[in-house]
């Protein structure tokens, strides 16, 4: 009896202590689960890799383009490199890595949608529409779809390509633009369809379209970096609205506050319009010269980022 008893505390002592280690675990898990100090998905991630993944464009000048050494660099990526600053500061890690991952205007949605990137720095419209499916920085830039035709050509707008080729660039808010400002006029456009802004460019200058419509500052870019002033202009009134934005992940609201965060220090230590006029009024590093001044439209939007003191004096 003496024994039966003794081996009955000893299992219950040894019961106990199983249920205590156990016990023990799950707590160990649950501080092991918010080790990341609650980050978000994305910034959780970020922390454990050391490393934020970039996506660019390699087409895209001054937002996002090759140097002669084919390094990504321009406008988009620098505020993209300003947002890595502040996600450094939220997770507490100053020496995050960058991993560049080229992207096109067709799979940049979903590279942000199935985390192939983080962040997407291009020259991107945020709209109502992609808004239901990713978010969006503060304001960076305000274009609009424009042609770009043969200096040459007659082209004054897009009522006199009727029955003629325009070559848009696919999954571009531009080749929405241009099927709806078609079907509205019964224009009865050709309309084909290029990879990148690249190859839309090079169909137009081999005589395969007789224009080319995207956003009038991408086809200014376009135009400087081949030196073909002498060869296309930008004409047409605007088809469409095109407000820029820093794509990302949808639904992380500590991710949206950090990018928020790094638009605002920006805007507070005025630094938005010297970067701004660093890719649009002088040099480009790859040699031309865009002289498109900021609009008053963005200049407004940028002061609305000023937090400092002085700004609400």
């Amino acid at each position: 009896m003496g024994q039966i008893l003794a081996r009955s505390v000893t299992r219950g002592r040894l019961g106990l202590a199983a249920s205590l280690l156990a016990m023990s675990l799950v707590v160990s898990s649950a501080v092991a689960q918010t080790g990341s100090e609650g980050l978000s998905p994305t910034l959780s991630a970020i922390k454990q890799a050391h490393t934020v993944r970039l996506g660019y464009r390699e087409s895209s000048p001054p937002f996002s383009f090759l140097d002669q050494s084919g390094r990504p660099i321009g406008y988009s990526l620098e505020l993209c490199e300003a947002i890595v600053e502040e996600i450094g500061i939220e997770v507490d890690d100053p020496n995050l890595k960058i991993d560049y991952v080229k992207v096109t205007s067709d799979d940049r949605i979903d590279a942000v949608l199935q985390n192939k990137i983080d962040l997407e720095c291009g020259s991107t419209t945020a709209n109502a529409e992609r808004g239901k499916r990713v978010a969006f920085s503060p304001l960076m830039f305000v274009a609009g779809t424009k042609l770009m035709v043969p200096k040459a050509s007659s082209v004054q707008s897009l009522a006199d390509l009727k029955g003629k080729t325009i070559v848009v660039t696919k999954g571009t808010t531009n080749e929405q633009a241009i099927h709806a400002a078609d079907k509205k006029s019964s224009l009865g456009l050709n309309i084909v369809v290029g990879a990148d802004h690249e190859q839309s460019y090079q169909m137009l200058a081999d005589g395969k379209a007789d224009a080319f419509a995207t956003d009038d500052i991408l086809l200014s870019g376009l135009i400087a970096r081949h030196k073909a002033q002498d060869r296309f202009r930008v004409t047409g009134d605007y088809l469409s609205y095109d407000p820029y934005g820093i794509m990302f992940r949808k639904g992380e609201p500590q991710l949206s506050a950090v990018v928020e965060r790094a638009f605002r220090k920006l805007g507070s230590n005025r630094d938005l319009v010297p970067l701004y006029n660093k890719w649009f009024t002088a040099r480009l590093p790859t040699g031309e010269r865009l002289n498109v001044p900021i609009s008053l439209q963005l200049e407004e939007a940028f002061k609305a980022m000023d937090d400092s003191a002085s700004a609400n004096n």
